[in-house]
Protein backbone atom coordinates (compact mmCIF):
# COMPACT_ATOMS: atom_id res chain seq x y z
CA UNK A 1 0.00 0.00 0.00
CA UNK A 2 2.85 2.60 0.65
CA UNK A 3 4.50 1.81 -2.09
CA UNK A 4 1.44 2.21 -4.29
CA UNK A 5 1.14 6.09 -2.41
CA UNK A 6 4.36 6.31 -3.49
CA UNK A 7 4.22 5.74 -6.97
CA UNK A 8 1.09 8.04 -7.55
CA UNK A 9 3.17 10.70 -6.24
CA UNK A 10 5.76 10.11 -8.59
CA UNK A 11 3.51 10.08 -11.20
CA UNK A 12 1.70 13.52 -9.77
CA UNK A 13 5.48 14.68 -9.94
CA UNK A 14 6.47 14.50 -13.33
CA UNK A 15 9.53 14.86 -14.18
CA UNK A 16 10.37 17.55 -12.09
CA UNK A 17 12.33 14.67 -9.57
CA UNK A 18 14.55 13.69 -12.69
CA UNK A 19 17.60 15.91 -12.31
CA UNK A 20 16.25 18.81 -10.85
CA UNK A 21 13.16 21.91 -10.14
CA UNK A 22 11.70 21.91 -13.99
CA UNK A 23 8.75 23.79 -11.76
CA UNK A 24 10.12 25.15 -9.00
CA UNK A 25 9.98 28.38 -8.15
CA UNK A 26 12.51 30.59 -6.15
CA UNK A 27 12.89 29.20 -2.75
CA UNK A 28 11.26 31.29 0.42
CA UNK A 29 14.19 31.33 2.25
CA UNK A 30 16.18 33.36 -0.12
CA UNK A 31 18.29 35.67 1.62
CA UNK A 32 19.10 38.01 -1.40
CA UNK A 33 16.71 37.27 -4.44
CA UNK A 34 17.05 37.75 -7.85
CA UNK A 35 15.20 40.30 -10.00
CA UNK A 36 12.30 39.09 -11.58
CA UNK A 37 13.20 36.83 -14.06
CA UNK A 38 12.91 38.31 -17.78
CA UNK A 39 11.08 36.04 -20.35
CA UNK A 40 13.12 33.01 -21.02
CA UNK A 41 15.52 33.63 -23.75
CA UNK A 42 13.24 32.14 -26.76
CA UNK A 43 14.58 28.67 -28.77
CA UNK A 44 14.72 28.89 -32.66
CA UNK A 45 16.25 25.41 -32.94
CA UNK A 46 14.20 23.03 -31.40
CA UNK A 47 11.53 25.02 -30.45
CA UNK A 48 9.37 22.24 -28.96
CA UNK A 49 12.01 20.31 -27.50
CA UNK A 50 13.48 21.67 -24.15
CA UNK A 51 16.44 19.13 -23.65
CA UNK A 52 17.90 19.25 -27.19
CA UNK A 53 17.14 23.59 -27.11
CA UNK A 54 19.10 23.59 -23.92
CA UNK A 55 21.95 21.30 -25.04
CA UNK A 56 22.20 23.21 -27.80
CA UNK A 57 22.42 26.58 -26.76
CA UNK A 58 25.17 24.88 -24.23
CA UNK A 59 27.23 24.28 -27.76
CA UNK A 60 26.71 27.84 -28.54
CA UNK A 61 27.70 29.08 -25.56
CA UNK A 62 31.04 27.33 -26.15
CA UNK A 63 31.99 29.50 -29.04
CA UNK A 64 33.37 32.25 -26.27
CA UNK A 65 36.36 30.20 -25.84
CA UNK A 66 36.63 28.29 -28.78
CA UNK A 67 34.51 25.22 -28.33
CA UNK A 68 32.53 25.51 -31.31
CA UNK A 69 31.49 28.20 -34.05
CA UNK A 70 28.41 29.73 -34.82
CA UNK A 71 27.26 28.21 -38.59
CA UNK A 72 28.77 24.45 -37.40
CA UNK A 73 25.92 24.24 -34.55
CA UNK A 74 23.22 25.97 -36.62
CA UNK A 75 23.64 23.39 -39.35
CA UNK A 76 24.40 20.30 -37.68
CA UNK A 77 21.40 21.53 -35.02
CA UNK A 78 18.95 22.23 -38.22
CA UNK A 79 19.75 18.48 -39.61
CA UNK A 80 18.55 16.79 -36.16
CA UNK A 81 15.61 15.12 -35.96
CA UNK A 82 13.71 16.69 -32.52
CA UNK A 83 13.85 13.41 -29.54
CA UNK A 84 15.51 11.15 -31.54
CA UNK A 85 18.84 9.94 -29.76
CA UNK A 86 20.31 8.51 -32.91
CA UNK A 87 19.57 11.85 -35.05
CA UNK A 88 21.58 13.49 -32.66
CA UNK A 89 24.56 11.44 -32.10
CA UNK A 90 24.78 10.42 -36.08
CA UNK A 91 24.64 14.80 -37.02
CA UNK A 92 27.23 16.02 -33.83
CA UNK A 93 29.78 12.74 -34.97
CA UNK A 94 29.36 13.84 -38.92
CA UNK A 95 30.41 17.72 -38.01
CA UNK A 96 33.00 16.72 -35.48
CA UNK A 97 34.52 14.13 -38.02
CA UNK A 98 34.49 16.73 -40.66
CA UNK A 99 35.96 19.40 -38.59
CA UNK A 100 38.57 17.05 -37.01
CA UNK A 101 39.75 16.15 -40.64
CA UNK A 102 40.25 19.63 -41.21
CA UNK A 103 42.36 19.80 -37.92
CA UNK A 104 44.66 16.93 -39.51
CA UNK A 105 44.72 18.79 -42.75
CA UNK A 106 45.78 21.78 -41.40
CA UNK A 107 48.45 20.07 -38.78
CA UNK A 108 50.19 18.16 -42.01
CA UNK A 109 50.40 21.19 -43.75
CA UNK A 110 52.26 23.31 -40.96
CA UNK A 111 49.37 25.27 -39.74
CA UNK A 112 49.77 24.74 -36.04
CA UNK A 113 46.89 27.39 -34.69
CA UNK A 114 44.27 26.30 -37.50
CA UNK A 115 44.98 23.22 -36.56
CA UNK A 116 44.26 23.30 -32.58
CA UNK A 117 41.19 25.46 -33.16
CA UNK A 118 39.82 22.94 -34.98
CA UNK A 119 41.01 20.20 -32.79
CA UNK A 120 39.44 21.97 -29.71
CA UNK A 121 36.10 22.42 -32.05
CA UNK A 122 35.56 18.57 -32.85
CA UNK A 123 36.59 17.00 -29.07
CA UNK A 124 33.22 19.33 -27.87
CA UNK A 125 31.69 18.18 -31.06
CA UNK A 126 32.21 14.52 -30.02
CA UNK A 127 31.58 15.14 -26.59
CA UNK A 128 27.80 16.19 -27.59
CA UNK A 129 27.86 13.29 -30.22
CA UNK A 130 27.49 10.86 -27.80
CA UNK A 131 25.52 13.07 -24.72
CA UNK A 132 22.14 11.28 -25.21
CA UNK A 133 23.55 7.59 -25.32
CA UNK A 134 24.23 6.81 -21.63
CA UNK A 135 20.90 4.91 -21.33
CA UNK A 136 22.58 1.58 -22.82
CA UNK A 137 26.29 1.37 -21.92
CA UNK A 138 26.68 -1.29 -24.14
CA UNK A 139 26.12 1.06 -27.01
CA UNK A 140 29.49 1.25 -28.56
CA UNK A 141 29.02 4.66 -29.78
CA UNK A 142 29.60 6.38 -26.53
CA UNK A 143 33.38 5.16 -25.83
CA UNK A 144 34.39 5.64 -29.86
CA UNK A 145 32.77 9.08 -29.53
CA UNK A 146 34.29 9.91 -26.15
CA UNK A 147 37.89 8.39 -26.85
CA UNK A 148 37.86 10.70 -30.05
CA UNK A 149 36.86 13.43 -27.90
CA UNK A 150 39.59 13.24 -26.15
CA UNK A 151 42.58 12.27 -28.34
CA UNK A 152 40.75 15.82 -30.04
CA UNK A 153 41.55 17.80 -26.77
CA UNK A 154 45.10 16.77 -26.37
CA UNK A 155 46.08 17.16 -30.06
CA UNK A 156 44.78 20.97 -29.52
CA UNK A 157 46.76 20.75 -25.99
CA UNK A 158 49.90 19.59 -27.76
CA UNK A 159 49.38 23.12 -29.98
CA UNK A 160 49.28 25.08 -27.10
CA UNK A 161 53.22 25.32 -26.52
CA UNK A 162 53.11 24.16 -23.29
CA UNK A 163 50.30 26.71 -21.66
CA UNK A 164 47.93 23.58 -20.75
CA UNK A 165 49.48 19.95 -19.93
CA UNK A 166 47.59 16.75 -18.86
CA UNK A 167 48.41 15.20 -15.56
CA UNK A 168 47.46 12.09 -13.14
CA UNK A 169 46.58 12.80 -9.98
CA UNK A 170 46.59 9.96 -7.35
CA UNK A 171 43.38 9.37 -5.71
CA UNK A 172 43.16 5.97 -3.68
CA UNK A 173 44.40 2.94 -5.36
CA UNK A 174 43.96 4.96 -8.87
CA UNK A 175 44.79 8.05 -10.54
CA UNK A 176 42.34 11.04 -11.67
CA UNK A 177 42.75 12.37 -15.01
CA UNK A 178 42.99 16.35 -15.41
CA UNK A 179 44.32 19.32 -17.02
CA UNK A 180 46.96 22.21 -16.05
CA UNK A 181 47.19 25.42 -17.12
CA UNK A 182 49.48 27.79 -16.45
CA UNK A 183 48.63 31.23 -16.04
CA UNK A 184 48.79 33.68 -18.68
CA UNK A 185 52.30 36.20 -17.73
CA UNK A 186 53.81 33.43 -15.75
CA UNK A 187 56.69 34.10 -18.91
CA UNK A 188 57.09 29.81 -18.82
CA UNK A 189 59.51 30.19 -15.81
CA UNK A 190 57.17 28.26 -13.61
CA UNK A 191 58.66 29.88 -10.53
CA UNK A 192 56.41 32.59 -9.63
CA UNK A 193 53.77 31.61 -7.04
CA UNK A 194 50.13 32.20 -8.13
CA UNK A 195 46.63 32.55 -7.51
CA UNK A 196 45.24 29.07 -8.58
CA UNK A 197 41.13 27.55 -9.42
CA UNK A 198 40.52 24.00 -8.99
CA UNK A 199 37.43 23.29 -10.90
CA UNK A 200 35.65 20.23 -11.92
CA UNK A 201 32.42 19.22 -13.88
CA UNK A 202 28.71 18.00 -12.40
CA UNK A 203 26.75 15.27 -13.74
CA UNK A 204 27.03 14.64 -17.50
CA UNK A 205 30.16 17.14 -18.23
CA UNK A 206 33.33 16.22 -19.01
CA UNK A 207 37.47 18.07 -17.82
CA UNK A 208 37.83 18.63 -21.25
CA UNK A 209 34.37 20.77 -21.46
CA UNK A 210 35.98 22.83 -18.55
CA UNK A 211 38.34 24.17 -21.23
CA UNK A 212 35.36 26.38 -22.84
CA UNK A 213 33.39 26.69 -19.48
CA UNK A 214 36.14 28.34 -17.03
CA UNK A 215 39.47 27.08 -17.53
CA UNK A 216 40.53 29.08 -20.44
CA UNK A 217 38.82 32.24 -19.23
CA UNK A 218 40.43 31.85 -15.88
CA UNK A 219 44.16 31.12 -17.12
CA UNK A 220 43.93 34.33 -19.54
CA UNK A 221 43.07 35.92 -16.23
CA UNK A 222 46.83 35.54 -14.82
CA UNK A 223 45.00 32.13 -12.84
CA UNK A 224 46.62 28.35 -12.94
CA UNK A 225 44.18 26.47 -13.09
CA UNK A 226 43.95 22.75 -12.26
CA UNK A 227 40.57 20.87 -14.07
CA UNK A 228 40.01 17.05 -12.73
CA UNK A 229 37.46 14.60 -14.07
CA UNK A 230 36.41 12.93 -10.60
CA UNK A 231 34.29 9.74 -9.51
CA UNK A 232 31.27 9.42 -11.74
CA UNK A 233 32.86 11.65 -14.35
CA UNK A 234 33.83 10.64 -17.48
CA UNK A 235 36.84 9.82 -17.14
CA UNK A 236 36.66 7.60 -14.22
CA UNK A 237 33.36 6.09 -15.89
CA UNK A 238 35.10 5.23 -18.79
CA UNK A 239 38.33 3.98 -17.76
CA UNK A 240 37.45 2.48 -14.06
CA UNK A 241 33.66 2.73 -13.99
CA UNK A 242 34.14 4.67 -10.59
CA UNK A 243 30.91 6.16 -9.50
CA UNK A 244 29.82 9.40 -8.20
CA UNK A 245 30.09 10.05 -4.79
CA UNK A 246 29.08 12.63 -2.26
CA UNK A 247 31.65 13.01 0.11
CA UNK A 248 33.18 14.78 -2.50
CA UNK A 249 36.04 16.56 0.33
CA UNK A 250 37.71 12.73 -0.40
CA UNK A 251 38.09 13.63 -3.82
CA UNK A 252 38.95 17.67 -3.39
CA UNK A 253 41.50 16.80 -0.80
CA UNK A 254 44.32 14.73 -2.91
CA UNK A 255 43.40 16.65 -5.28
CA UNK A 256 44.87 19.62 -3.53
CA UNK A 257 47.32 17.76 -2.56
CA UNK A 258 48.88 17.57 -6.32
CA UNK A 259 49.00 21.21 -6.58
CA UNK A 260 49.90 22.36 -4.04
CA UNK A 261 52.98 20.37 -4.47
CA UNK A 262 53.73 22.78 -7.34
CA UNK A 263 56.53 25.49 -6.92
CA UNK A 264 54.00 28.36 -8.98
CA UNK A 265 50.88 27.78 -6.87
CA UNK A 266 50.07 30.48 -3.87
CA UNK A 267 48.65 28.06 -1.04
CA UNK A 268 47.14 31.49 0.66
CA UNK A 269 44.89 32.02 -3.09
CA UNK A 270 43.71 28.40 -4.14
CA UNK A 271 39.72 28.92 -4.85
CA UNK A 272 37.77 25.62 -6.12
CA UNK A 273 34.76 26.25 -8.83
CA UNK A 274 32.20 23.30 -9.25
CA UNK A 275 30.07 23.56 -12.20
CA UNK A 276 26.57 22.20 -12.77
CA UNK A 277 26.21 19.55 -9.99
CA UNK A 278 29.41 21.04 -9.11
CA UNK A 279 27.56 23.45 -7.15
CA UNK A 280 26.52 21.14 -4.53
CA UNK A 281 29.71 18.79 -4.70
CA UNK A 282 32.18 22.00 -4.38
CA UNK A 283 30.43 23.46 -1.15
CA UNK A 284 30.38 19.79 0.47
CA UNK A 285 34.20 19.85 -0.52
CA UNK A 286 34.88 23.52 1.25
CA UNK A 287 32.98 22.84 4.08
CA UNK A 288 35.78 20.31 5.58
CA UNK A 289 38.28 21.45 3.39
CA UNK A 290 40.76 24.79 4.86
CA UNK A 291 42.69 24.96 2.17
CA UNK A 292 40.12 26.23 -0.17
CA UNK A 293 40.40 29.96 0.32
CA UNK A 294 37.60 30.92 -2.13
CA UNK A 295 34.54 29.11 -3.16
CA UNK A 296 32.80 29.42 -6.49
CA UNK A 297 28.59 27.42 -7.12
CA UNK A 298 28.27 27.75 -10.83
CA UNK A 299 25.50 27.55 -9.89
CA UNK A 300 24.60 26.83 -6.26
CA UNK A 301 22.97 23.90 -5.08
CA UNK A 302 21.50 23.30 -1.34
CA UNK A 303 19.85 20.02 -1.95
CA UNK A 304 19.33 17.19 -4.77
CA UNK A 305 16.59 15.62 -3.09
CA UNK A 306 14.62 18.67 -3.07
CA UNK A 307 12.05 17.30 -5.53
CA UNK A 308 12.00 13.46 -3.89
CA UNK A 309 11.25 14.14 -0.61
CA UNK A 310 7.83 15.68 -0.64
CA UNK A 311 6.71 12.34 -2.38
CA UNK A 312 7.94 11.07 1.18
CA UNK A 313 6.27 13.44 3.76
CA UNK A 314 9.52 15.38 3.59
CA UNK A 315 11.31 12.10 5.68
CA UNK A 316 14.67 11.42 3.83
CA UNK A 317 14.89 7.73 5.62
CA UNK A 318 11.37 7.26 4.22
CA UNK A 319 12.54 7.95 0.98
CA UNK A 320 15.65 5.80 1.45
CA UNK A 321 13.98 2.70 2.70
CA UNK A 322 11.18 2.58 -0.17
CA UNK A 323 13.64 3.42 -3.00
CA UNK A 324 16.59 0.89 -1.84
CA UNK A 325 13.76 -1.58 -1.27
CA UNK A 326 14.88 -5.05 -3.09
CA UNK A 327 11.27 -5.17 -4.75
CA UNK A 328 9.68 -2.06 -5.83
CA UNK A 329 7.78 -2.62 -9.24
CA UNK A 330 4.79 0.21 -8.75
CA UNK A 331 7.47 2.95 -8.24
CA UNK A 332 9.69 1.04 -10.97
CA UNK A 333 6.70 1.21 -13.09
CA UNK A 334 5.15 5.12 -12.42
CA UNK A 335 9.16 5.95 -12.63
CA UNK A 336 9.18 3.93 -16.37
CA UNK A 337 5.78 6.17 -17.22
CA UNK A 338 7.40 9.46 -16.11
CA UNK A 339 10.71 8.91 -18.63
CA UNK A 340 7.86 7.92 -21.29
CA UNK A 341 6.94 11.00 -21.28
CA UNK A 342 9.19 13.34 -20.69
CA UNK A 343 12.62 13.54 -22.01
CA UNK A 344 14.75 15.14 -19.70
CA UNK A 345 13.39 12.57 -17.15
CA UNK A 346 14.52 9.88 -19.80
CA UNK A 347 17.78 11.17 -20.34
CA UNK A 348 18.79 11.85 -16.40
CA UNK A 349 17.14 8.46 -15.32
CA UNK A 350 19.75 6.55 -18.45
CA UNK A 351 22.58 9.11 -17.14
CA UNK A 352 22.14 8.71 -13.62
CA UNK A 353 21.84 4.71 -13.22
CA UNK A 354 25.03 4.78 -15.14
CA UNK A 355 27.04 7.45 -13.56
CA UNK A 356 25.88 6.22 -9.88
CA UNK A 357 26.13 2.63 -10.61
CA UNK A 358 22.82 1.54 -9.25
CA UNK A 359 21.59 0.40 -12.66
CA UNK A 360 18.13 1.80 -12.34
CA UNK A 361 16.29 5.02 -12.26
CA UNK A 362 14.96 4.17 -8.59
CA UNK A 363 18.69 3.43 -7.45
CA UNK A 364 19.72 6.79 -9.33
CA UNK A 365 16.92 8.58 -6.99
CA UNK A 366 17.97 6.92 -3.88
CA UNK A 367 21.37 8.90 -4.24
CA UNK A 368 20.14 12.24 -4.64
CA UNK A 369 18.95 11.90 -1.07
CA UNK A 370 22.86 12.26 -0.06
CA UNK A 371 23.80 14.94 -2.66
CA UNK A 372 23.29 18.25 0.18
CA UNK A 373 25.04 20.52 2.27
CA UNK A 374 21.69 20.65 4.76
CA UNK A 375 21.62 19.22 8.37
CA UNK A 376 24.68 22.13 9.16
CA UNK A 377 27.34 21.50 6.46
CA UNK A 378 26.53 24.60 4.57
CA UNK A 379 27.55 26.42 7.94
CA UNK A 380 30.18 25.11 7.94
CA UNK A 381 32.17 26.65 5.26
CA UNK A 382 34.60 29.12 6.00
CA UNK A 383 35.99 30.53 2.79
CA UNK A 384 34.12 33.72 0.47
CA UNK A 385 31.70 31.77 -1.43
CA UNK A 386 30.36 33.43 -4.73
CA UNK A 387 26.84 31.75 -5.33
CA UNK A 388 25.54 31.64 -9.18
CA UNK A 389 22.21 31.50 -9.82
CA UNK A 390 20.42 31.80 -13.58
CA UNK A 391 17.19 32.93 -13.22
CA UNK A 392 15.62 30.85 -15.60
CA UNK A 393 17.32 27.69 -15.26
CA UNK A 394 15.47 24.56 -15.97
CA UNK A 395 17.24 22.51 -13.43
CA UNK A 396 17.95 23.65 -9.92
CA UNK A 397 15.65 26.67 -9.81
CA UNK A 398 15.42 28.38 -6.22
CA UNK A 399 18.58 26.20 -5.45
CA UNK A 400 21.22 29.14 -5.30
CA UNK A 401 19.20 30.95 -2.59
CA UNK A 402 18.76 28.25 -0.54
CA UNK A 403 22.56 27.30 -0.64
CA UNK A 404 22.86 31.12 0.00
CA UNK A 405 20.70 31.58 2.73
CA UNK A 406 22.41 29.11 4.63
CA UNK A 407 26.04 30.07 4.20
CA UNK A 408 27.39 31.85 7.33
CA UNK A 409 30.64 32.69 6.16
CA UNK A 410 31.20 36.24 3.40
CA UNK A 411 29.23 35.38 0.61
CA UNK A 412 28.04 37.25 -2.11
CA UNK A 413 25.47 36.31 -4.48
CA UNK A 414 25.56 36.71 -8.61
CA UNK A 415 22.19 36.55 -10.25
CA UNK A 416 22.08 36.79 -14.17
CA UNK A 417 19.10 36.41 -16.09
CA UNK A 418 17.62 36.38 -19.99
CA UNK A 419 17.74 39.88 -20.27
CA UNK A 420 21.67 39.50 -20.69
CA UNK A 421 20.88 36.32 -22.37
CA UNK A 422 22.44 34.62 -19.26
CA UNK A 423 19.40 32.88 -17.75
CA UNK A 424 19.87 29.38 -18.45
CA UNK A 425 21.74 26.34 -16.43
CA UNK A 426 25.15 27.58 -15.26
CA UNK A 427 24.43 30.53 -18.04
CA UNK A 428 24.95 28.66 -21.20
CA UNK A 429 25.19 31.27 -24.11
CA UNK A 430 26.98 33.73 -21.70
CA UNK A 431 30.00 32.27 -21.17
CA UNK A 432 31.87 35.49 -21.54
CA UNK A 433 29.85 37.43 -19.12
CA UNK A 434 29.75 35.02 -16.38
CA UNK A 435 33.12 34.50 -16.43
CA UNK A 436 33.75 38.08 -16.18
CA UNK A 437 31.82 38.15 -13.31
CA UNK A 438 33.36 35.61 -12.05
CA UNK A 439 36.80 36.74 -12.47
CA UNK A 440 36.11 40.05 -11.24
CA UNK A 441 35.00 38.65 -7.99
CA UNK A 442 38.06 36.15 -7.30
CA UNK A 443 40.60 39.52 -8.38
CA UNK A 444 38.64 41.24 -5.72
CA UNK A 445 38.56 38.65 -3.19
CA UNK A 446 42.58 37.46 -3.45
CA UNK A 447 43.65 41.07 -3.32
CA UNK A 448 41.59 41.80 -0.19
Amino acid sequence: MERRHFARSILAAAGAIALGAKAQEASPVAAASPAPAAPGLKPFLFEKDETFWYETLRSFGHIAYGGADFGEVVVTAQRILGGDYDSWHDEWRLTADRVAAEAEKSLAAGHAVSARDAFFRAANYYRSAEFFLHGNQADPRINAAYERSVGCFRAAVRLTGGAIAPVRIRYENTTLPGYFYRAAGNGGKGNKRRPTVVMHNGFDGSVEEMHYVAAAALAERGYNVLSFDGPGQPGPMHSEGLVLRPDWEHVVGPVLDHVLARPDVDARRVALLGNSLGGVLAPRAAAFEPRIRALIALDGIYDMSEKTLPMFGGQREVARRVLTAPSAPDIDKALAQVAAHDAQARWAFGHGAWVTGKGTARGYLSTLLDYNVADGVAERIQCPTLVCAAANDMFFKGQPEALYAHLTCAKTFLALDDTLGAGAHCHAGAQRLAMARIGDWLDATFAA
